[in-house]
């Protein structure tokens, strides 16, 4: 069961992307295992040239299936936008998958980036990142499982929308109400449902049977 992990310095424009794309052309399985939409990888390749922030590389590779895995925090927007992007441009995304325990981003998240970086500087990238990965932590944050049942999600959003709604007042900006994000959850559904997986079990039967992963 060959697995091969490809971890940076921790200094950024390392050139992971690089060494992801060209690794995935041999891997059965290319896993995105962490972080968001503010990464960036440019590929060229025959198809063209192609700005990725949150699908993983190996979607070039059409045999491979591309997992975007439990330790992201992913804007479904920002998925949906590079799907089309890539399909438009003749690049086959049938294998591309998200784990079920991955975090959404949603529209809360973006706006106290933005709040917090106008108030104190702090040097984000203002995709809604660090507050979702604070949401993660805290449990307030929605996870693509809860795409799946829209019931457990709306009764979520009705439990945790008041305290963030509180946050969002302390720094000016505007509510959000349960079922302006559960619409936004359920458009959402409508074109993701059929990718979410359960990463686990899903790469121990890949290792299972030999597969070669990359993460």
């Amino acid at each position: 069961m060959p697995v091969k992990v490809i971890v940076g310095a921790q200094w950024g424009d390392e050139g992971k992307g690089k060494i992801a794309d060209y690794l995935a052309r041999q891997a059965d399985v290319a896993v995105r295992f962490q972080g968001g939409d503010n990464a960036g990888h440019t590929v060229v390749n025959p198809y063209g040239s192609f700005k990725l922030h949150i699908v993983p590389c190996g979607i070039f590779n059409p045999r491979a299936v591309s997992l975007i895995g439990a330790g992201t925090v992913v804007n479904p927007d920002v998925l949906l936008e590079e799907l089309d992007a890539l399909e438009a441009a003749g690049v086959p995304t049938q294998g591309l998958r998200v784990s079920s325990r991955a975090t959404l981003i949603m529209p809360w998240h973006i706006d106290m980036d933005a709040l917090m970086e106008k108030a104190g500087g702090i040097g984000t990238t203002r995709r809604g990142i660090g507050p979702a990965y604070a949401g993660r932590a805290m449990r307030t944050s929605l996870r693509f499982e809860d795409l799946l049942d829209p019931y457990y999600a709306a009764e979520r959003l009705r439990r945790t929308l008041p305290d963030i709604n509180r946050e969002l007042a302390a720094l000016g900006g505007a509510p959000y109400s349960p079922d302006e994000a559960l619409d936004r959850c359920r458009r959402w559904a409508d074109r993701l449902a059929g990718r979410v997986v359960d990463a686990v079990p899903y790469l121990h039967a890949c290792l299972g049977e030999g597969k070669r992963v990359l993460f």
